[in-house]
């Protein structure tokens, strides 16, 4: 019989326990979700990669259908490129790809670490205190990715806005605000566009019109929905992540913090187990449908039917992991797949590590004695959301 799923509210740093049973049993979990049908559930590190990786499974098929599971309402366009199968999967992701790469990433060094010493510099008031939610973990990543995207300054809170309501997960939003959210962001990004067509600057968006006039490798909607989702992508993960990544280092009598603080040249390593350790997706979501029968840890698959995969339940997986729910930010044998796996791996990975770790090295030299402004149980969680996150992170020093 199907479970409901979400199995519950995502108000702590904790992933539910029924993810380590799930990782136990035979097979995969039958789970029924809010909207659409049942669907499997993936919870091993292997059946999520095969799962991920495997083109017998589709996210085309999935994207956009009412009947698919899912824990969320459905506003995802088959059109997007997280909802694409290669062929135009693969078009689209070289077009953008260049700009992600790990070398033109680490040219941004220099402006990202100037950007969180200003943030710090804001942060850093005679009180001693601050929420680092608000001052840090939000701005700074909206602040990258705008930048890249040629997005102004005085457009990014309407931005964050936006994405705060289309990634809700349905319960305190309603699906009309998620639609017109999703349709302010498209109109929005339509205008930007149409400005850029007629004085193109030196950035990402630029390029992409260049690409969509000149080499007709974009439609104008394929553009427009490929701006949004590099805005979203760019910044919701990582500002969440870093709020929660402070959150586990300060919890425990700061002992992970204290421990870094020891040695700062592991901030690296020390990113890469927060990655693997810290639950970043509320719930499991973006289903894939099977073309075919196929066997996924010992359960049958069939044709037409839905799965979905819950990566921080696999990072998780004892057969993988030594003490999988021990964090270790010393460990060396890390092979987390925070980031995906297969053609939807994520693209700003590199980004998205850059940012990371000169949060954390920035904060350990200007706040050596950082820690919790309330008890870690009183720290409130975001709900509602598809991405789990602190709602604010007072900190002292």
């Amino acid at each position: 019989m199907a479970e409901a799923y979400p199995f519950g509210a995502a108000d702590s740093i904790d992933p539910h326990p029924r993810y380590a049973a799930l990782r136990q049993e035979s097979g995969l979990g039958l789970i029924k979700t809010r909207w659409g049908g049942t669907a499997w559930l993936a919870t091993r590190y292997q059946d999520v990669k095969l799962v991920l990786g495997d083109p017998r499974f589709s996210r085309e098929l999935a994207a956009g259908r009412d009947e698919v599971a899912r824990p969320r309402p459905s506003i995802d366009s088959p059109d997007q490129i997280i909802s694409m199968d290669p062929p135009n999967h693969t078009r689209l992701r070289r077009l953008v790809a260049k700009a992600f790469t790990a070398h033109r990433v680490e040219q941004l060094r220099p402006r990202v670490t100037e950007m969180v010493d200003d943030l710090i510099d804001r942060m850093d008031v005679p009180s001693r205190t601050a929420d680092l939610a608000t001052a840090l973990a939000w701005p700074l990543p909206m602040m990258v990715i705008s930048e890249m995207l040629g997005v102004p300054e005085a457009d990014r809170d309407n931005f964050r806005r936006w994405t705060e309501l289309v990634l809700a997960l349905g319960g305190e939003t309603t699906l009309e605000e998620m639609v017109d959210a999703r349709a302010r962001l498209n109109a929005y990004l339509a205008e930007l566009i149409a400005q850029r067509r007629v004085s193109p600057t030196a950035d990402l968006l630029s390029d992409l019109v260049a690409a969509r006039d000149e080499g007709d490798r974009l439609s104008e909607e394929e553009l427009v929905r490929l701006g949004v989702t590099l805005l979203i992508a760019g910044h919701e993960t990582t500002a969440n992540q870093i709020g929660n990544f402070v959150f586990v280092l300060l919890d425990n009598d700061r002992a992970g913090w204290r421990q870094l603080m020891a040695d700062p040249a592991s901030v690296p390593t020390a990113v890469e187990e927060l990655l693997r350790y810290v639950p970043m997706a509320a719930t499991a979501d973006f289903a894939r449908v099977a073309r075919e029968d196929v066997e996924v840890g010992g359960q049958l698959v069939r044709a037409g039917e839905a799965v979905l995969v819950q990566v921080h339940a696999a990072n998780r997986d004892s057969t993988v992991f030594r003490h999988p729910d021990h964090l270790d930010l010393a460990r060396t044998h890390n092979p987390h797949i925070a980031f995906g796996f297969g053609v939807h791996y994520c693209l700003g990975v590199s980004l998205a590590r850059l940012e990371l770790r000169i949060v954390l090295s920035a904060l350990l030299e200007r706040f050596p004695d950082l820690r919790l402004g309330v008890p870690a149980e009183e720290v409130p969680w975001r709900t509602d959301r598809l991405v789990r996150g602190v709602r604010s992170l007072p900190v002292a020093w």
